[in-house]
């Protein structure tokens, strides 16, 4: 054999190693999906997180040939979820609807997680986000959120929440170290479970996403009070802001999104990244989100990536200064 041809040969066999290597992930690659998907909703289902999750699973189903089947595994504020995505088979079969708790704030809340959610989980794509709602019962004397404060500094009152590490909890404990009202938290597993207790005066207030209430506070069976949005939420116009309130500069809106298990094959998931975008400019997407109280925001991989960043230093901040801390 001639030298150059051994060269030859030799080059020939380094450029087929990458396949050679890892054929499997070629083959999964260029099949993906070949079964049906698991979108793991770490909340209970009625929820924001549950409505977005099952807004957009249905079109990525027809789009993708493939059912995409929403599964709710509810728990530890997001983290028995999150942690069974964080561990699932890097294929694209397994994703997760993330919120801003479980993406964010559950990382400087909890001593420890059984998952790296910067290491762990990787971005798809952000989808919608929306404003907290305070809101009491239709019985409750208080019609205002000053008068709310007020109260509260005379006697400890209790709110619900759908779960330690949501946004509610954080907007409440920012709330208290804003105005020095106090507040004695009840975790819910989920919001389905918290409005029939404020509707019974079981809780004295909860402080929540706005969608899974809005029909309660339309029809008169709960009070809204204030929203933590910057400006009025265009689903509750009427209702003043917290800022507009009395307490300045106090802004929070959740947010929800979608991550897969990192080492996900990046053409995997530039494709479900598309995908996804474009279904979110849907009109009828959009109408539908919309109608539940959701504001639909669109980021790709990467944007939505640099947001998270940022939307860390102020949670991070936000859980020191309020104290709040679980083991």
């Amino acid at each position: 054999m001639t030298l150059p041809r051994r060269r030859l040969l030799a080059g020939a066999s380094l450029l087929a190693a990458p396949a050679l290597l890892a054929p499997g992930a070629s083959r999964a690659q260029a099949s993906w999906p070949n079964r049906p998907i698991r979108m793991v909703v770490p909340f209970p289902g009625g929820g924001a997180t549950d409505v977005t999750a099952r807004v957009v699973c249905e079109r990525l189903s027809v789009l993708l040939g493939q059912p995409v089947v929403v599964d709710n595994r509810p728990g530890a504020g997001g983290i028995l979820g999150s942690d069974m995505v964080a561990k699932a088979e890097p294929d694209g079969h397994t994703l997760l609807t993330c919120t801003i708790g479980t993406a964010s704030i559950n990382q400087f809340l909890y001593s420890k997680l059984p998952y790296d959610p910067a290491k762990d989980l990787t971005s798809v794509a952000l989808a919608n986000s929306l404003a907290n709602v305070v809101v009491v019962p239709a019985s409750s004397e208080i019609r205002t959120l000053p008068q709310l404060l007020e109260a509260s500094k005379k006697t400890e009152m209790n709110y619900g929440t759908p779960g330690n590490g949501t946004s509610g909890h954080m907007c409440a404990e920012l709330l208290k170290s804003r105005t020095g009202a106090k507040f004695m938290h009840v975790p819910y597993r989920g919001s389905a479970t918290v409005i029939p207790d404020l509707i019974a005066g079981r809780i004295e207030l909860a402080i929540d996403n706005i969608p899974p209430y809005l029909p309660h506070i339309q029809e008169g069976r709960l009070r809204a009070i204030a929203v933590t949005s910057k400006a009025r939420w265009f689903a509750l116009p009427e209702v003043p802001t917290v800022a507009e309130s009395g307490v300045a500069g106090f802004e929070a809106e959740a947010w929800f999104g979608f991550q897969a298990p990192s080492r996900t094959p990046k053409p995997v998931l530039d494709r479900l990244s598309a995908m996804i975008l474009d279904i979110l400019k849907e009109p009828a997407v959009i109408a539908r989100l919309r109608d539940v109280g959701s504001e639909p925001r669109p980021l790709g991989p990467t944007e939505f990536q640099a947001f998270i960043k940022a939307e860390d230093a102020k949670w991070q901040d936000v859980v020191r200064v309020s104290g709040a801390r679980l083991d």
